[in-house]
């Protein structure tokens, strides 16, 4: 008998988020799946959102915090590309 591991969660995109804003550092982490992602930055805000898979396998992701503030981007693999609503980049990685 083999021991193998299990993905609880196969086919709905997520995981672990670490994602860093280009200019100030801010880092933003947290996890989830599907319709339920939750992430905090290093200020303690909450984001919550979702992920969503695309036809051609690439995920796009929005996310919305207390205050208003929004973040929405696509990932291809691993790699997140998220922008807010002035502009900004955030760069980071799913595991």
């Amino acid at each position: 008998m083999s021991a193998t591991k299990r993905r609880k969660h196969k086919g709905i995109p997520g995981g672990f988020f670490h994602l860093e804003e280009e200019k100030s550092k801010t880092r933003v982490t947290g996890y989830g799946y599907g319709d339920h992602i939750k992430l905090q930055d290093d200020f303690g805000n909450v984001w919550t959102g979702s992920a969503e898979r695309g036809f051609d396998n690439s995920i796009t992701y929005r996310f919305r915090n207390g205050v208003g503030r929004t973040l929405s981007g696509i990932s291809e693999g691993a790699t997140v590309t998220l922008r807010d609503e002035k502009g900004t980049t955030w760069k980071g990685f799913v595991n």
